[in-house]
């Protein structure tokens, strides 16, 4: 094989640049640009001259003809990283604009090289942590009701207000240099982030605002709000630490606990019912597309049912259902969800499990269905289930092919002879 020539190596960089690449001369006349770059150019052109880079440019950066025009010496760089702000006619409010940034630099007396690179998130990024701050300070002036902590980005304390003291019971000194998760205890069993993934949103987005049990100092427990917001310096537009506001705010009272509790539990049983379970599995969805922790379904469907309400009655059904769902949830992590689908079948919901841990507690569950033994007046009655278990990165992040491959994985445990936890053959050993 031939060596290639300098030529077609400069061609295949160009080609394979991840940014845009132009050359032309002082007058913005294109001799080449790359794919990427004819991405970026053409569309903001319009009816204009597409061949000439600053013609094209026109309405969006009229200033690159004028900058270029003002740099006097042989060869350098005439801008870096300028901003070029777009907007293509989407209409005012419905998108954020889409963001250029360009660098020219003069190779000789009449020949630019030019990089076109889209921006955009990392100045919608900029953006919110300006308006978070700015929003911070707004929040907290003369405000005394507030608990306001400051944390490092590994969550140390670094500074908190008197309100820390008087909402949590936590003295505002003492608690400098210490973790904030250690500090206050979160409620996991609501299916709160914690602390440290508010903090990676946060990190992303500017802020984030939940609401959920929080735990006082003395044991005591209160609604509260807490609030997460990204500060920076003004030299960068990377977190360098966060505020933390923590809001005492009014919760439900009984009778909408009363209604809550016929919303989202079954009536038979405790446990969750289907409606209550989707929605929590499209919440924990939302949680693993931004924060790409498992999550693992598992579901259950106990063996030969009919036979137990033909042959003892459905009073004694209804008294299995019950011992199975008590058995079962008092398994679950704190984040877990145990739910009643319909009939015989029930699931549970894993939050930060994978397969493997799925399949354990499945096995535990198992063992626990078949340790259960009702007295009837025909007798001792036992029983048995089936198991199968799937995640949702196996699902590609879709709920129905998580339902779907989890129920496809049980009836192959029914299959087999049920009382068992199917085991995918990539995980049998």
């Amino acid at each position: 094989m031939t060596e290639k020539s300098s030529e077609e190596q400069l061609l295949e960089f160009l080609y394979a640049c991840p940014v845009g690449l132009i050359e032309c001369d002082a007058a913005g006349e294109i001799a080449m640009m790359n794919p990427h770059a004819m991405q970026h150019l053409l569309p903001l052109a319009g009816t204009r001259d597409a061949s000439n880079l600053f013609a094209a440019l026109e309405q969006h950066a009229p200033e690159l003809r004028s900058l270029c025009a003002a740099y006097t010496p042989a060869a350098g760089k005439i801008c870096d990283g300028h901003r070029i702000f777009v907007d293509l006619g989407g209409g005012r409010g419905k998108t954020a604009p889409k963001v250029l940034a360009c660098t020219m630099v003069k190779l000789g007396a009449d020949r630019l090289m030019v990089t076109l690179s889209d921006i955009s998130q990392q100045v919608a990024q900029e953006e919110r942590l300006r308006q978070a701050d700015t929003w911070f300070a707004t929040l907290l002036d003369g405000v005394a009701e507030y608990a306001a902590l400051s944390i490092t980005p590994d969550g140390l304390i670094t500074s908190a207000n008197p309100g820390f003291t008087r909402q949590t019971g936590h003295d505002c000194a003492t608690v400098i240099g210490h973790k904030l998760a250690e500090v206050l205890q979160t409620d996991p069993s609501g299916g709160d982030l914690r602390l440290e993934e508010q903090v990676e949103i946060a990190q992303r987005d500017g802020w984030h605002l939940q609401e959920g049990w929080q735990q006082r100092r003395d044991g005591g427990r209160y609604w509260c709000q807490r609030l997460v917001v990204a500060r920076a310096d003004d030299a960068s537009s990377l977190p360098t630490g966060f505020s933390v506001v923590l809001r005492d705010v009014p919760r439900r009272e009984a009778a909408a606990e009363d209604i809550r509790r016929l919303l989202t539990c079954d009536h038979l049983t405790g446990a969750s019912n289907r409606r209550h379970f989707s929605q929590v599995m499209e919440r924990e969805q939302a949680h693993w597309r931004e924060l790409r922790h498992s999550l693992a379904l598992v579901v259950l469907d106990l063996d030969h049912f009919k036979i137990v309400n033909d042959r003892y009655g459905h009073p004694v059904g209804d008294t299995l259902l019950c011992q199975v769902a008590e058995a079962c949830a008092a398994l679950l992590p704190p984040r877990g969800i145990f739910a009643r689908l319909g009939g015989e079948e029930f699931g549970a919901l894993l939050p930060r499990f994978d397969l493997n841990q799925a399949l354990n507690l499945a096995e535990e569950m198992r063992a626990a269905v078949a340790d259960l033994c009702i007295d009837t007046p025909m007798g001792k009655l036992g029983a048995t289930a089936s198991f199968g278990c799937a995640t949702l990165e196996e699902a590609n992040g879709s709920i129905d092919a998580l339902i779907a491959l989890a129920d496809r994985r049980l009836y192959a445990a029914k299959h087999s002879g049920r009382n068992q936890v199917h085991r995918p053959q990539a995980r049998a050993a």
